[in-house]
């Protein structure tokens, strides 16, 4: 009693709500004269006492007044203080109070096991589940001891020692054992095993159908998991919240919308549709499918929505390139009071990137930093890191992935990705290089995907083909985006023939590796195989998107094929429906601006629907410095200063068009003009990879190791040049100099350093790959023509607009580009 006693709040409480409800009891019951321990322990309603204690100390009263009452050894009292200590935090209290317990029985066990696996005492609980094996009597194992030890298996050998405890006592055929062992081997990617305990099963519950359809999901097996779901649907078993929560990413993950908006009928046949995670599941699965009108309409008609809810509509528009309709939902949020996680700051970082909002995109850091997420999760700092990418602040996001405590997979192909985006393909590659020294980082799709367009803009087709090499090995290439990489590689680096080869090797059941493919012919100049391939594509039944008339319409403009363009045109709109962007206008100004046909490329541009952009105008003075058209120049360089005034490119194309007629006073003018905006010409470089050795050249070079050696190489193949016919064309000299020096000017040009340099490292009649980063000039292209002539050497230039392939003194593209 006296112990008891100190359990009762002090006499001068002010106030009775003060203190605990089981101090309120005490003092109510003991205040009586007729209390005793005897009549106390027939009026105490122990449920009403456990169900007040919400803290430790609480509890610990309640552990004192049983042990007072003379409950000691209650054990069904003291098992229920096991699990209460475990579930309020304090697992040492839990423990001891389960060794003080005597006679123990299978539920007694069965807590202590549970509480430690609820406090992640993982090995605790298997030694625990070891102990009452070993212990003779009659306790012994029932259903309810082995779910949980299943869930805490680290080992899959473990896991496998359980399976065999299942087996010896006979309790495989329980539907509750037996869903938690197909969990177990589903975690461990043992899915064949988790198949023969669903198979073995004699009867199976709705809980044994979800874990067997949600292992299949978590280990890549889509299919085999809506297969599952039709014989669930055929035994007359039927899907729960559970069941369809995880079946609809499956859906999304085979482009299955038929089952998705199936299934979505059932949820609203059956009244699933109130299910906050159903609804959750429908909005991810219709943003994969870009269905955002769908997804919506499902959000709108929530009665509860939680914080996923909101992420997800978010990032439903996000992920769809819809930034701004994505952050109207974030206000949303903001309004009715939920508040952000990491996930939807995740999803902010990228709405800001896609919005070039550098402000607000460094305020979002800000938050991060405050909030002490970047320590906390990677994926919150990979955000950031592509965030900073899409602002075109690559030091910003390296500084940030330097920062980063633990760096995932994730991670480096995101910055990676960053470089190669923002036209750092070799600091992309040596991000790779780095990469590779990390024994603990193992490359995935995403690191193949980002790095193979890297090796594609340099032109690095040894270290491609390398890559191509350890895909095969482990048959990653036939994944499709993998393998639509690799074509572009090929293509990109003037290997078609390799890239045709391996576009027939793998899976065409989507329009990816066929706009590849169409796209590497265009850039060759081969626009009536690029149509032929895209009739193949319709005839084999598959449909083609924006970007396949994209990729069309650029192999007709390389190719001159002017009727053929105005054919896809057309198609694009009537037959699929294809509202056209902006790249599909400017894919036909310049298609029209190359072949000529200048009034009519300026009557499109003219009477577009949407506001003609910088790649408009662009295209279209391009196309006026080609053809030499001066007056449609200058309109089209004034009002492509207006839409984008800080491009140095459009002003060296305004100035070269000045020149081209001998204006020197307007060079001199737009020269001045760019000086003064701040802007500097981007310098023009060709590389030639020697082995394994990417050699890169700039005009005007004089710092190689064997400059004498090539400018000499370039004097004697002038001298056999101009004995066959060859004549300099200096309108390609953009100076107002002598014609002696517009000679030197052109002859020190970087395309023909690297082809000279090609030429003294590499024996005779060898093919000589050079890649360029601006438009080859008319001179040096007829200059090649020669060289190719001269040296029976077959000389492949890829500039910025295409491939030129010279051989015999030909070019593939028929001198038009």
């Amino acid at each position: 009693m006296f112990s008891l006693l100190r359990l009762l709040p002090p006499r001068n409480f002010k106030s009775i709500s003060k203190v605990s409800p089981l101090q309120r009891w005490i003092h109510r019951t003991f205040s009586s004269a007729a209390a005793s321990l005897q009549h106390i322990s027939h009026i105490v309603d122990f449920k009403v006492l456990f169900h007040s204690c919400t803290t430790v100390n609480v509890t610990k009263q309640l552990h004192a007044l049983l042990l007072v009452l003379g409950k000691a050894q209650d054990v069904v009292l003291f098992t229920k203080l096991v699990t209460l200590y475990a579930t309020l935090g304090d697992l040492s209290l839990s423990s001891a109070t389960f060794k003080h317990i005597r006679r123990k029985n299978i539920y007694t066990w069965n807590s202590m096991v549970a509480a430690y696996v609820r406090c992640g005492r993982y090995r605790d609980s298997m030694d625990l589940v070891s102990e009452l094996l070993s212990i003779p009597g009659t306790v012994r194992p029932d259903f309810y001891t082995f779910p949980p030890v299943l869930k805490a298996c680290v080992h899959l050998v473990d896991g496998e020692k359980i399976h065999c405890w299942v087996l010896k006592m006979g309790f495989e055929h329980d539907v509750y054992v037996a869903a938690s062992l197909i969990h177990l081997y589903s975690r461990f990617g043992v899915v064949g095993a988790a198949h023969k305990v669903f198979v073995d099963m004699p009867v199976r519950d709705v809980g044994s159908w979800n874990a067997m359809i949600s292992g299949l999901c978590q280990n890549g097996n889509a299919a085999e998991a809506l297969g599952v779901l039709d014989r669930m649907k055929a035994e007359g078993v039927k899907m729960d919240t559970v069941t369809v929560s995880s079946v609809l990413p499956v859906c999304a993950q085979l482009n299955d919308v038929v089952s998705g908006v199936l299934i979505h009928l059932y949820v609203i046949k059956h009244g699933l549709e109130s299910d906050v995670f159903v609804c959750n599941a429908l909005i991810n699965m219709y943003s994969k499918f870009g269905r955002l009108q769908d997804a919506q309409m499902v959000f709108d008609a929530m009665k509860v929505r939680d914080l996923v809810s909101w992420n997800s509509v978010i990032a439903a528009y996000e992920q769809n390139n819809e930034p701004v309709t994505a952050l109207e939902f974030f206000k949303g949020m903001q309004f009715v009071g939920t508040q952000p996680d990491f996930l939807t700051v995740v999803s902010l970082a990228s709405i800001f990137g896609q919005l070039s909002d550098w402000l607000i995109g460094r305020a979002v850091h800000g938050f991060v930093i405050r909030r002490g997420w970047l320590e906390e999760d990677v994926v919150i700092g990979n955000a950031l890191v592509n965030m900073y990418a899409k602002l075109g602040s690559i030091d910003s996001a390296h500084v940030v992935f330097e920062q980063l405590p633990v760096r995932d997979v994730i991670s480096w192909n995101t910055l990676i990705t960053g470089y190669a985006q923002n036209g750092l393909a070799s600091e992309a590659i040596d991000a790779y290089n780095m990469m590779g020294e990390c024994r603990t980082i193992v490359p995935n799709q995403g690191t193949w995907v980002s790095i193979l367009p890297a090796y594609s803009h340099v032109g690095a087709l040894q270290q491609g083909m390398k890559i191509h090499g350890r895909l095969i090995k482990n048959c990653a290439y036939l994944d499709v985006f993998v393998a639509t990489c690799l074509i572009d590689m090929y293509g990109k680096c003037g290997r078609l023939e390799d890239a045709m080869s391996l576009f027939y090797e793998i899976p065409r059941e989507t329009s990816v590796p066929w706009n590849a493919i169409i796209s590497s012919l265009g850039i060759h100049g081969h626009g009536e195989e690029a149509l032929q391939l895209f009739k193949d594509m319709l005839s084999e039944g598959v449909k083609a998107d924006h970007i396949t008339f994209i990729s069309l319409l650029s192999a007709c403009s390389h190719s001159g094929l002017v009727d053929e363009g105005q054919w896809c045109f057309d198609m694009m709109q009537k037959e699929y429906g294809i509202k056209p962007n902006l790249k599909h206008y400017g894919c036909m100004v310049d298609l029209f601006g190359r072949a000529g046909n200048l009034e009519k490329a300026y009557d499109l541009v003219s009477n577009m629907p949407v506001q003609a952009d910088a790649s408009i105008w662009g295209a279209l003075l391009a196309a006026c410095r080609i053809h030499g058209n001066a007056e449609l120049g200058t309109f089209a360089s004034d009002r492509l200063l207006k839409v984008d005034s800080e491009n140095v490119g459009y002003y060296v194309l305004i100035s070269n068009i000045y020149a081209n007629v001998g204006k020197w006073e307007g060079v001199v003018k737009v020269r001045s003009l760019a000086r003064d905006r701040g802007l500097r010409k981007t310098p023009g470089w060709s590389s030639v990879v020697i082995g394994n050795v990417v050699e890169v050249f700039y005009a005007g070079n004089q710092t190689h190791p064997q400059c004498t050696e090539i400018y000499k190489e370039l004097r004697v193949l002038i001298a056999k040049m101009k004995s066959l016919g060859y004549v300099p064309d200096y309108s390609f000299v953009l100076q107002d100099v002598e014609d002696d020096e517009k000679e030197q000017i052109l002859t020190s040009h970087s395309e023909r350093l690297a082809i000279a340099f090609g030429i003294i490292s590499t024996p005779p009649k060898s093919p000589i790959r050079i890649f360029k980063n601006l438009r080859v000039c008319g001179d040096c292209h007829n200059a090649t023509k020669y060289i190719s002539k001269i040296t029976e050497r077959n000389i492949i230039v890829r500039d910025s607009n295409r491939f030129h392939h010279f051989k015999d003194g030909i070019c593939s593209c028929g001198d038009y580009w």
